[in-house]
C-alpha cells in the first residue's frame, strides 16, 4: 500500500509539473484555416497572368503531402494569410519549406506586429515588421511602411547587416532605410524544412533561423507626425509573394522573458 501511495503521489507530482509548463498554443490546427482571415492584393510584377483566377481559397489552403496536412501557400499573387487574434510578448515557431512552383522568386515574410487594414503597407499586407523568409535572405529584417526599430548593424557594400558588436542606428522610411541583412546564413538547401524561432517581448524581436540567432531589433514602434510610437503586439501574417511555399507547424506561447543565452 505504501508503494502505492508512493507511486500515486510521484504521478501526481510529474502531472502538476508538467501542467505548470507553458504549452504550444497551435496557430494551424492541422485541418483548415478557419481562425485565420486571407486577403489578396496587388498582382506579381513580371508574372501578371500568374494572378489571373486566384481565389483566396485556391491561394491558400491546406493540402495532404507525404502523409500530412499541411498549408499550402501558391503565390501566384500577392496576398495575406493573418491572425485574427493579436499577441504580444511571445515565442513563435514556424516550419516551412519551398514547393516546386516559382512565379518570379521564392519570396514570402513572416509579418509581426501587424496592425491596421489590408492594403496599407504595399497595396497588399497590414503594416508590420518583417521576419523574412525569402530564399537567401531568411533572417532579415523588413519595416513596412511606417514601422521603426534600432538594431546593432555594420555597414556592407549593398546595405546594412545585423552585427551585434557595433553600433546601433535606427531604421524605418524616414530614414530611407527599412532593410536589414542577416548576420549570416543558416539556411537549408532548397527542399528542407526550415524552422524560425520568432522571439518578441516588449519591443525587442529576435530572430532565429535553424537554432541560430541571426537578427536582434530594439525599440521596435511606428513613425506618426516626427515622433516614434512603441509597438509590441499585433498580428501575424504569412505572404503569398512568387512562389509556392509549405507549412508544416506555426504554434505560439506565451514568454515572460527572451531567453538570456539568445541575447549574449
Amino acid at each position: 500500500m505504501k508503494k502505492f501511495s508512493f507511486l500515486l503521489i510521484s504521478l501526481f507530482i510529474v502531472l502538476i509539473f508538467t501542467s505548470c509548463q507553458n504549452p504550444w498554443n497551435p496557430l494551424f490546427n492541422g485541418e483548415n484555416l478557419d481562425n485565420w482571415d486571407k486577403h489578396l492584393g496587388t498582382f506579381l510584377t513580371g508574372a501578371e497572368n500568374a494572378g489571373i483566377g486566384a481565389t483566396t481559397e485556391n491561394v491558400f489552403s491546406v493540402v495532404e503531402k507525404d502523409g500530412e496536412k499541411l498549408i499550402r501557400i501558391s503565390g501566384v499573387v500577392n496576398g495575406s494569410l493573418a491572425t485574427r487574434d493579436t499577441f504580444s510578448n511571445y515565442h513563435l515557431q514556424l516550419v516551412f519549406k519551398w514547393g516546386d512552383s516559382i512565379y518570379t522568386k521564392q519570396n514570402s515574410g513572416l509579418l509581426y506586429h501587424s496592425f491596421g487594414y489590408f492594403g496599407e503597407a504595399l497595396g497588399t499586407w497590414m503594416v508590420n515588421a518583417e521576419c523574412q523568409l525569402m530564399h537567401e535572405r531568411l533572417g532579415d529584417t523588413y519595416l513596412m511602411k511606417n514601422m521603426y526599430c534600432e538594431t546593432a548593424v555594420k555597414t556592407v557594400e549593398d546595405g546594412f547587416m545585423y552585427s551585434k558588436n557595433d553600433s546601433i542606428k535606427p531604421f524605418g522610411i524616414i530614414y530611407e532605410r527599412q532593410g536589414i541583412k542577416k548576420a549570416f546564413d543558416a539556411e537549408k538547401p532548397l527542399g528542407n524544412w526550415n524552422t524560425v524561432d520568432l522571439y518578441c517581448f516588449g519591443r525587442t524581436s529576435v530572430h532565429v533561423v535553424n537554432g541560430q540567432v541571426v537578427m536582434i531589433n530594439t525599440n521596435i514602434g511606428k513613425t506618426e507626425n516626427g515622433q516614434i510610437i512603441p509597438a509590441s503586439s499585433g498580428k501575424i501574417q504569412l505572404q503569398s509573394e512568387g512562389a509556392e511555399l509549405f507549412v508544416k507547424t506555426i504554434q505560439i506561447k506565451s514568454i515572460k522573458e527572451i531567453p538570456k543565452e539568445l541575447l549574449q
